[in-house]
């Protein structure tokens, strides 16, 4: 199992701080309960989604890693502290002193989570654990929206590579943490290149049309051929040609008398792209390009994909729709206060009720491997009788004292572990369509 070490230090300011990736409302309320005394109560907080996006059978959980490290790195700095004139003395100095110094609990990055599961359990005092709120909840909510989507193209894929590029679709930030989180998904490689400095991740990518039409002949008409020539000399015969860019059939046959038959692939980014691919398929087969790849692109989704399963394709480029979570642009997690002084706690809003009390999960399993139901039980309490079948704990210490517990899974360990994780549903839980979770959670244990 890999382990988690730095992420790229040069890519990583020094002084870091992600005190700022907050909301206002966050420091007034510790503002109250510093007054108060409330802020020094022992609290247990809970993430957990109530719901699965656009009833999606599975989500992925995401960004883990992100989050411990954000917490490490959420101190104040003096020039921020100047600017908060809204904050009294007695606030400030407590924010000038301020480190996470409790305990974070939860599960693993990669791992598949349902309605109501305790996904990170966060314990502290009342005032360390409320201002973490929002910078908890943004990674996790956009990190788990792009790799349950992602996840979802990997299986419509059915073992042919995926490439991301959905970075002119997205924040440029946003960009980078949605290649991180696409990868572990499954996907092969990203066109983003922080992605691959910052996060290890294979880099893929070649020419886009401008290239072409920057090639024309001294009158001004298109020479295809030229772009063609000049990119194999540059990347050599295994690179992929951007053939649509004015007539299909001859880009193909362009391609293929200057590449030869070692060609390497041919990209289509347009059109109906099964009927194109069967054609190009053929027409590479005839001119004995039997080993050129046809890579597809062009707003594709896990239904497209999926609609493309029996075509001709051998690898996918997509963009859109992995970056802004395929119609989910957030996992619909949220961040509450379960537990206050040992004692549980629940919101009793009109559908948003919650469960109070800390808890903790386990998943059990037929002896096929395939996932039965998970439970979710009291924090401390042991673990409950599950009859014959296996179980395997969800819940695993992630941070002790403000610190990252030694030996967590890397984004590479993470990413192998998802691909077995998904092989647990049972079969209707890969499907796309719109139901109930794949895996039932049950609550054991707690007061109604």
């Amino acid at each position: 199992m890999g382990i988690i070490t730095p992420v790229n230090d040069k890519a990583i300011p020094n002084d870091r701080s992600t005190a700022l990736l907050t909301d206002k409302y966050e420091l007034t309320m510790l503002q109250a309960a510093l007054r108060d005394g409330s802020a020094n109560r022992q609290v247990t907080c809970e993430v957990f989604g109530r719901r699965l996006p656009n009833e999606r059978r599975y989500g992925v959980v995401a960004g883990t890693e992100r989050v411990l490290r954000a917490v490490e790195d959420f101190r104040f700095s003096a020039n921020q502290l100047a600017e908060m004139d809204f904050l009294d003395e007695q606030t400030k100095e407590y924010l000038r002193h301020y480190r996470f110094s409790g305990q974070i609990d939860g599960y693993r990055e990669g791992e598949l989570y349902f309605p109501n599961s305790p996904i990170l359990t966060v314990r502290g005092t009342f005032g360390e654990c409320l201002i973490l709120e929002t910078v908890i909840l943004s990674i996790m909510n956009a990190d788990s929206a792009v790799a349950s989507a992602a996840s979802r193209m990997v299986t419509a894929a059915d073992g042919r590579p995926i490439i991301e590029m959905g970075s002119r679709r997205t924040h440029e930030y946003a960009a980078v943490t949605s290649a991180r989180a696409a990868y572990l998904a499954g996907f092969d490689a990203t066109s983003n290149l922080e992605a691959g400095y910052r996060y290890g991740i294979p880099v893929s990518g070649t020419a886009a049309h401008s290239w072409t039409l920057a090639h024309t002949n001294p009158d001004g008409t298109p020479n295809e051929e030229a772009a063609f020539r000049s990119q194999i000399d540059t990347l050599g015969v295994d690179t992929t040609l951007l053939v649509d860019t004015y007539d299909i059939t001859k880009g193909v046959e362009t391609a293929v008398k200057v590449g030869g038959p070692q060609l390497g692939g041919v990209r289509i980014d347009s059109g109906d792209l099964g009927a194109v691919t069967r054609r190009v398929r053929k027409q590479l087969d005839d001119l004995g390009n039997h080993n050129t790849n046809i890579v597809v692109s062009s707003d594709l989704d896990e239904f497209a994909i999926a609609g493309l399963r029996g075509d001709p394709v051998d690898v996918y480029g997509v963009g859109t729709s992995v970056a802004t979570g395929s119609g989910a642009p957030t996992a619909g997690m949220v961040y509450k206060v379960v537990e206050v002084d040992g004692i549980p706690v629940a919101k009793r809003s009109t559908s948003k009720q919650s469960v109070g009390g800390a808890k903790r999960a386990l998943r059990t399993y037929r002896s096929s491997g395939v996932a039965v139901e998970e439970i979710v039980y009291p924090f401390e309490a042991p673990a409950p009788d599950t009859g014959q079948l296996d179980t395997r704990e969800m819940t695993i210490p992630l941070m002790r004292d403000g610190h990252i517990v030694d030996g967590l899974p890397d984004l590479h360990a993470s990413r192998k572990y998802l691909d077995q994780a998904r092989k647990t549903l049972p079969w209707e839980g890969l499907a796309l369509s719109r139901d109930e979770a794949a895996v039932p959670t049950r609550m054991v244990g707690f007061k109604k």
